[in-house]
C-alpha cells in the first residue's frame, strides 16, 4: 500500500509549486473548495465523507488522502467513512448498469442498421 503520510506531505509540495507558476489556478481551486463552508448547510464531517466517496469515483489517490485526514479530524469514524465509500461502490455500479443500458442501444441501433 502507498506510504499516504508521506505522498500527502509531497502531493502538498508539489501544488505549492504549481501554485507558484499559476497563482490564479490555485486560488480558483481554493475557492471552490471553500465555498461549500461557507453555506452553513453540512458540517465539515459530513463534506469530508462526501469528499472521501467522490474521491474513490473519480479515482484521486490526492484527494483521498487530503479528505481521509480532514474527515478523521472531524470526528468521521471508520464505520462511517465505510458506510460512505458503500455509496461510492454502489454509484459506480449504477454508472456502468446505466452505461451497459446504452450499450444494449447502441447495440439495437447497429443492428437495425
Amino acid at each position: 500500500m502507498l506510504d499516504w503520510l508521506g505522498y500527502r506531505k509531497e502531493l502538498i509540495g508539489r501544488i505549492g509549486d504549481i501554485g507558484k507558476l499559476s497563482p490564479d489556478t490555485l486560488r480558483g481551486y481554493q475557492t471552490l473548495s471553500g465555498a461549500g463552508e461557507k453555506t452553513g448547510h453540512l458540517d465539515a464531517k459530513t463534506r469530508e465523507l462526501i469528499s472521501l466517496a467522490v474521491a474513490v469515483t473519480t479515482r484521486c489517490d490526492g484527494c483521498i488522502t487530503v479528505h481521509t485526514g480532514e474527515a478523521l479530524k472531524h470526528g468521521a469514524t471508520r464505520e462511517e467513512i465505510a458506510e460512505a465509500l458503500g455509496v461510492a461502490i454502489a454509484m459506480n455500479a449504477g454508472a456502468a448498469l446505466v452505461y451497459s443500458a446504452r450499450v444494449m442501444d447502441a447495440v439495437t441501433a447497429h443492428s437495425a442498421g
